[in-house]
């Protein structure tokens, strides 16, 4: 926390995220002090913290990988017409609790009564927002899903998140084959294309112009602009401070790789991830950098949270499926904003989940 939240706070959090306005705020309560974002509009910011880029621009994105033309038109009006619904009913009017404006927000444990604290006073502190836990799944033995129902919150559904527990490994005996077969190929890259893997002491503040437009090429022209746009600052920041652990793949003193990941309750995720999209695909780019995760977590007997896309890769490397789900808190707003969560709750469960789960996206 002191390491990550309390400089954005300071600066602004786009002062590292260019896409990002918010107000950044912090709850604290018995030894545990968690990051909070609070938005009114703000409708141009990433996902991370907002409901309407996620449900509505993120998902126009990514309605090309359907590959079924007419559909794409047919989703992509019908996700039109939601938009002017949500922007009045303020969907994106929210207060998030736990926000470290990453993909993937990873939890300490949190007791049933210390979520119902928290809810109380943010309902009195901000009595026109909708409260929300972002990031939430079932994967781990971890109650905090089971607790927010308890507390009324509703579960709806974000993406399809891929985890690797290295501990319970539900494999068949084939599919364990293939896997072990898959990292090892992928294990091979480093000394067939000469690359070695260089740690975070190793990184030079001259490096840092590279490691952005890494992460730009993979995930603002590849996948979509309303990921966060982290920025030199951000980086610098997160590699000076060790608030996360950043790892390179370099060749020829220039580096064409990089993940950044943290680990909390057990649990390792990877926020940042880029490599060089320009050079051909049999270098293996991405397989050597999974490589490099897969080992970092398996030695320490962490489970892997690898996020979400990619899903035929991670799949054939062990890893599993989950829908993750924001929980939102929206009792005392207004009955019209109540609606607004539970059609939007019934949209993503009618058609968003169906399409996820098909397309395994």
């Amino acid at each position: 926390m002191q390491k990550y939240w309390i400089p954005m706070m300071q600066t602004g959090a786009t002062h590292y995220i260019d896409n990002i306005q918010t107000q950044l705020w912090a709850i604290a309560f018995d030894n545990l002090v968690l990051p909070v974002t609070v938005n009114e509009a703000e409708y141009e910011n990433s996902y991370v913290c907002s409901f309407y880029a996620h449900y509505i621009t993120y998902a126009k994105d990514e309605l090309v990988n359907l590959k079924f033309p007419l559909l794409e038109k047919i989703l992509s009006a019908i996700l039109r017409g939601f938009g002017y619904l949500f922007k009045w009913l303020k969907i994106n009017k929210t207060v998030i609790v736990n926000n470290w404006m990453l993909s993937t927000n990873l939890y300490p444990e949190l007791s049933k009564e210390q979520l119902s604290a928290i809810t109380q006073y943010l309902k009195k502190a901000f009595p026109d927002h909708t409260i929300v836990f972002r990031s939430i799944n079932e994967f781990k033995d971890n109650p905090t899903k089971k607790y927010l129902q308890l507390l009324d919150y509703q579960m709806i559904g974000s993406r399809q998140v891929y985890l690797f527990d290295p501990h319970k490994p539900k494999l068949s005996a084939q599919r364990k084959q293939r896997m072990q077969h898959n990292l090892k190929r992928d294990s091979k890259l480093f000394e067939t294309h000469g690359y070695e893997v260089i740690s975070q002491s190793e990184i030079l503040t001259s490096d840092l112009p590279r490691i952005v437009e890494l992460y730009s090429a993979l995930y603002l022209q590849k996948y979509s602009d309303n990921n966060p746009h982290f920025n030199q600052n951000f980086f610098a920041l997160t590699g000076d401070r060790r608030f996360l652990e950043l790892i390179a793949l370099r060749k020829a003193g220039r580096i064409d790789g990089i993940i950044g990941f943290y680990v909390l309750n057990g649990v390792m995720t990877t926020p940042l991830l880029g490599y060089d999209t320009s050079l051909p695909q049999e270098l293996g780019l991405y397989r050597m950098l999974t490589a490099c995760l897969i080992q970092a977590g398996t030695q320490k007997g962490l489970i892997i949270n690898q996020s979400s896309g990619a899903a035929s890769f991670k799949r054939n490397r062990g890893f599993s499926g989950w829908i993750e789900y924001s929980a939102i808190f929206h009792q005392h707003l207004a009955v019209y904003r109540q609606v607004g969560w539970w059609l939007l709750g019934l949209m993503v469960d009618l058609v968003a989940i169906p399409l996820i789960r098909r397309y395994k996206l």
